[in-house]
């Protein structure tokens, strides 16, 4: 395989360590404000995998760039629905 294909993959692991670490020492009280940052993240993962799936000449890689698009599209709007309703709750009567 690719040298590239190693470095992604390699790259792939330690975020998902680095993101699993960081996200089990986050206090509960912080979660909502932490999501809320991961939406805009989740919004640049949207535009990836609209490129992604675009430029591919392969059936399969547009297949999951569409999939890429629509769980990220389904992450982005269930973090701000969250976080909606979170700020409802601490708006005055």
């Amino acid at each position: 395989m690719e040298p590239i294909y190693w470095a992604g993959l390699y790259v792939f692991v330690l975020a998902c360590f680095v993101g699993f670490d960081t996200i089990s020492k986050v206090p509960p009280i912080l979660h909502t404000p932490l999501m809320s940052a991961a939406n805009a993240i989740s919004g640049v993962t949207i535009l990836g995998a609209i490129i992604a799936g675009g430029r591919a000449g392969y059936t399969l890689a547009t297949i999951l760039g569409f999939l890429a698009v629509v769980f990220a599209t389904i992450n982005v709007v269930g973090g701000y629905a969250v976080t909606d309703r979170m700020l409802q709750m601490f708006k005055k009567e």
